[in-house]
């Protein structure tokens, strides 16, 4: 016992004899505020652990844990005093002295090793100084199991570190055990994201990682994100408390943080519905409704509304085919109710998809109260509406997008004016392309043919009545200007990109990862610009779109099914950020098959 405590005990009486000689100088009352000198920032030290540190044959009836401080602290965050195995309810505590005292609502199973976490869980009663961490491990049995995991759990779309995402270890390999059993080991993730389960059987385990938002230690799959991984996991590592990896950090010291090993990584996602069935319908003008649907997808067989011939119904999905907007092609007063009658694949009581044809009341939009006069009429009542929009920094890209409130039935896109203005003001007229926006229906793109020029002004006109909405209304005429941007500190960054063997979507994002700049989807070998950057930081991400639809799919966890694989450029240095400063070019070589290997 004396070998076995030397090897799971070695610092608390170190902690104790520091922090006593600490004190000694400092003149700081942990029972009242002080009166002057400088402020308190050491942590509160362990003094006294009861069981000690690798205990055996704890009682598991009424169990009382005991750690005890050298002055008054207080439990800041009581979720992060966490057991694992983890029982049906929490660990209490309450407070006697300069102790706090862990004891637990229901018995501890028997022959069994637990781990109690204290990490940022408590914090000195004065300056609120935070403990940094410690880790209690007891039996119920006569010996401590000796194994351990390490991982890191991040974001699926940003890859950023996800803190305190509960790692979950299972004994039970039905893919059920998750949804219905709490696991056999767990841990919480740090700021870093990283988790280490320690002191656990030498078996084969399934490994998951839950957004806990409930805290039951199982997955909720209508509110919770999750991680797993695609094999069985049985752990090759013994602990031993030397080890970086079991060592309580504090938080910003990057460099230790990031040097501890990850055995495994687990990107969390949020997973579709599976039921499918209808669950929202509104009917937003005259003509226009929609209905959405609980699961992606949706099999519509047929679809149709009472008095309205069939060629008189417009509809269009959305990319994730779970919403459908509904357009009635008849500028005549519609009634005040629209039957629609919808035939699809609903999920029946048994979680079967089977045929299912759904009426569905749609009620006109009740008007204001009060009379109406000529100021109450807007321009959308008595006009085709639209807006177009040109960015300096993606015209050259995006070009002229002009996007309609209403379907059009009629249109002459031939009769737009694109001319320009040379620095000189000498005016030109120039040709286009025009393509409809394959997502959707009531957006076009219009593409000048001739390469745009620097210094130049372009503008697109629409002429008056034109196009022809669904409403019966004509458009006004607008025009829009654009130029490129005239800045010359701005930047370019050429990406090269080789080896592309499938679909990408490449995406340039900001310094934070949350918002996408400009975005391109290959599937061959090409450079792709990134023009007019501002001096600063960004990011590359590429997703594998291996199944070819344009979007970044998300995973499935009953199918065995991951979230579509995402990968950030990373520099030479190991960092993901380009640091792009004023009036440069920048060339970046990416080889995607070394990438995603």
């Amino acid at each position: 016992m004396k070998k076995f405590f030397s090897r799971f005990f070695p610092i608390i009486p170190v902690s104790f004899v520091l922090g006593m000689t600490i004190f000694s100088h400092s003149c700081a009352n942990t029972t009242t505020p002080p009166s002057g000198g400088p402020k308190d920032t050491i942590p509160p030290v362990i003094t006294e652990i009861y069981p000690v540190i690798g205990q055996v044959n704890v009682p598991t009836h009424k169990t009382k844990l005991k750690i005890e401080f050298n002055e008054y602290v207080k439990v800041k965050d009581p979720k992060s005093l966490f057991l694992s195995p983890p029982l049906e309810k929490s660990p209490q505590f309450k407070m006697q002295g300069k102790s706090v005292i862990v004891y637990f609502e229901s018995d501890l199973d028997s022959n069994k090793t637990y781990t109690l976490d204290l990490t940022n869980a408590i914090v000195d009663n004065n300056e609120g100084n935070m403990y940094p961490g410690f880790t209690l491990v007891f039996s119920t049995g006569d010996r401590i199991d000796s194994m351990m995991v390490t991982g890191i759990v991040q974001d699926c779309n940003s890859l950023k570190p996800l803190k305190g995402a509960t790692v979950m270890l299972y004994k039970d390999h039905a893919d059920s055990a998750v949804f219905l059993k709490r696991p056999d080991a767990a841990v919480k993730t740090d700021e870093w994201g990283y988790f280490c389960i320690r002191n656990i059987q030498d078996t084969i385990y399934r490994m998951y990682a839950v957004i806990d938002e409930n805290n039951n230690n199982k997955y909720e799959a209508e509110s919770e994100k999750i991680a797993f991984i695609d094999t069985l996991v049985k752990p090759v590592t013994y602990v031993n408390d030397s080890l970086p990896e079991l060592q309580k950090y504090d938080m910003k010291d990057t460099l230790n943080c990031l040097a501890r090993k990850t055995e495994f990584e687990l990107n969390v996602f949020k997973e579709k519905p599976s039921k499918q069935m209808i669950v929202n319908k509104e009917r937003v003008g005259e003509r226009t409704a929609y209905i959405t649907f609980m699961a992606p997808y949706a099999q519509i067989d047929s679809i149709w509304i009472k008095g309205v011939p069939s060629d008189q119904l417009i509809t269009q999905f959305n990319i994730m085919q779970d919403s459908l907007e509904i357009w009635v092609n008849d500028p005549k007063p519609q009634p005040d109710t629209l039957f629609l009658n919808v035939n699809y694949l609903k999920t029946d009581t048994l979680g079967m998809l089977n045929p299912f044809t759904e009426e569905i009341k749609l009620l006109k939009p009740k008007k204001s109260p009060g009379k109406s006069s000529s100021r109450d009429i807007k321009k959308e009542d008595t006009t085709a509406v639209f807006t177009i929009e040109a960015k300096p920094e993606n015209v050259e890209q995006y070009g002229f997008v002009i996007e309609f409130t209403y379907p059009l039935v009629e249109s002459a896109f031939d009769s737009l004016t694109f001319r320009y203005l040379n620095p000189r003001q000498q005016e030109a007229f120039g040709k286009y392309s025009v393509r409809q926006d394959s997502l959707n229906l009531r957006k076009y793109i219009v593409t000048p043919s001739e390469k745009l020029q620097p210094g130049y002004e372009y503008f697109l006109k629409i002429p008056h009545r034109k196009f022809k909405d669904i409403n019966g209304f004509y458009n006004d005429s607008s025009e829009v200007k654009v130029s490129l941007p005239k800045d010359d500190k701005l930047s370019t960054m050429n990406l090269v990109m080789s080896n592309v063997r499938n679909k990408y979507i490449v995406d340039l994002l900001n310094e934070k990862r949350d918002k996408v700049l400009r975005s391109y989807i290959i599937d061959k070998d090409e450079t792709l610009a990134f023009p007019y950057l501002k001096a600063g930081k960004y990011s590359i991400r590429i997703t594998e779109d291996l199944n070819r639809n344009g979007i970044v799919d998300t995973g499935i966890l009953l199918e065995k099914k991951q979230p579509e694989k995402v990968r950030f450029y990373k520099l030479e240095d190991g960092t993901f950020l380009i640091d792009i400063p004023e009036m440069m070019e920048i060339e970046q070589n990416i080889d995607l098959a070394e990438m995603f290997k």
